[in-house]
């Protein structure tokens, strides 16, 4: 309880005057005392006087000492007592809302609306540690895939990354359950805790909630010094924060893949123009991901690089048949037409805001180190490092892929010849990241499927 000093309240300008007014106007000596028996004198008492307390809460804070009319005074004393209580309490109620306002706010800033559910929960993660100091913290999300609560980010010595958990199984398993939060002081001798599960000393479990449905539940445990309700609801607006994050980033995903799914099937639908490329899109896309990848591109870059490989050829659409299916070398004009598809491509992606990065990838993964490439003739790194990877990965696909005027290159000759070209027609850098383990993987994988293709 926050103490009421009776020294300070008796001496305040405010209650001073009250009290000396009521002691005047019932005219008996009386004597006050604090608690520790500090004698505040108003008038002189007789011997034996009763003495009445000065109560708040139930708690006694100081005497009123004189005869029985005095005993109005003590009640006085009380009630004001009381009212100054009730005072701080108010006062103290309207800091802590400001104080959870600033920091709800603050928690808004701090995990902003992020595109994948990892990513709201990696920030989740961090303002953990940031505010409770944790030995352990996961966030987990209930799998459609597997129907169990699986970690999908988490600190701490003690959490295993494939640690799961049933719903109803385990203190975790029960607040996914049930939707309500539990703060437990002692895991280890909690009847719901399972042998072998991580150990704790105290646990903070609150669930994950988009709209009325529990999709996971946010742990935080320590291994001494229990938890207080303060935590506990400090918790659980983080939680409200990071399953806003969550849902936000759910719809995004689902968005997301319809937009891709509907890219993938136009280009299969452009590419079925043409038997001899069949697969080819899916194939130069896989290549140049997994080139990106060992380059170390930002998630930026990488974005921009599968939207472009997807759609590298997107303006093959306004090629005339007569060209684009013409089973000999194309002459001179008709190969002028030809290369306009990146110009086309462009054009079309152009209206499309969302796909307007990819636009460098599109359009030039034509050109060539040492500037031979079309539309631009750009050269070295003028080209953007999209087109330059699609570059390498969209010719080394068509060396390999039978067409009807000219063979397929064998692996080894289509190796040979990439080597030969690194620095003159490609960039050096991405052919070194060509002949990586991944890409390489990716490559015999895609190949096995192009090789049985004609047999399905």
């Amino acid at each position: 309880m926050d103490r009421i000093d009776l020294r300070r309240l008796v001496n305040a300008a405010e209650c001073s005057a009250v009290v000396r007014g009521v002691m005047l106007s019932i005219g008996e000596p009386a004597v006050i005392e604090d608690e520790a028996g500090t004698i505040m004198t108003f008038y002189e008492v007789g011997d034996h006087p009763v003495r009445y307390p000065v109560m708040v809460s139930g708690e006694t804070i100081g005497w009123v000492c004189g005869p029985q009319k005095v005993s109005s005074v003590a009640d006085l004393l009380s009630h004001l007592a009381a009212r100054e209580l009730e005072k701080r309490s108010l006062a103290g109620e309207t800091l802590d809302r400001y104080r959870d306002l600033s920091l709800f706010y603050d928690l808004a800033e701090r995990i902003p609306f992020s595109t994948s559910p990892a990513g709201a929960a990696s920030a989740t993660i961090s303002e953990i540690k940031r505010l409770f100091k944790p030995d352990n913290a996961s966030v987990m999300l209930l799998s459609s895939e597997t129907g169990r609560l699986e970690i999908l980010s988490a600190c701490g010595r003690q959490y295993k990354p494939k640690t799961s958990m049933a719903p109803g199984s385990g203190i975790a398993g029960i607040v996914l359950s049930s939707g309500r939060a539990e703060m437990v002081d002692n895991v280890l001798s909690d009847r719901r805790y399972i042998k072998g599960a991580n150990r704790a000393g105290c646990l903070l479990c609150v669930p994950l909630k988009t709209g009325d449905k529990v999709v996971g539940v946010v742990n935080v445990s320590r291994h001494t010094a229990a938890y207080k309700t303060a935590d506990l609801k400090l918790l659980a607006g983080l939680t409200a924060h990071t399953s806003s994050s969550l849902e936000n980033a759910r719809l995004y995903d689902r968005m997301r893949d319809t937009f891709y799914t509907t890219l993938r099937t136009l280009a299969e639908t452009i590419e079925k123009r043409d038997y001899f490329t069949s697969g080819h899109t899916k194939r130069v896309m896989e290549y140049s991901l997994a080139i990106g990848r060992i380059m170390g591109l930002g998630n930026e870059d990488m974005q921009r690089l599968e939207l472009a490989a997807m759609l590298h050829d997107i303006g093959a659409i306004g090629v005339r048949d007569s060209i684009l299916l013409k089973p000999a070398p194309l002459d001179q004009a008709e190969l002028e037409e030809m290369k306009k598809h990146t110009v086309y491509g462009e054009e079309i992606l152009a209206h499309i805001e969302q796909l307007r990065g990819a636009i460098p990838g599109v359009r030039n993964h034509h050109e060539r180190f040492n500037g031979s490439g079309y539309p631009d003739g750009k050269k070295g790194e003028e080209i953007d490092i999209t087109a330059r990877i699609i570059g390498v990965a969209d010719s080394f696909d068509a060396m390999t892929s039978k067409r009807p005027y000219r063979p397929d290159l064998t692996m080894d000759q289509a190796f040979e010849e990439l080597k030969r070209l690194s620095g003159i027609l490609y960039d050096p850098e991405v052919v070194d990241a060509f002949f990586s383990a991944d890409v390489m993987e990716a490559f015999f994988t895609a190949n096995a499927r192009k090789k049985i293709m004609p047999q399905l």
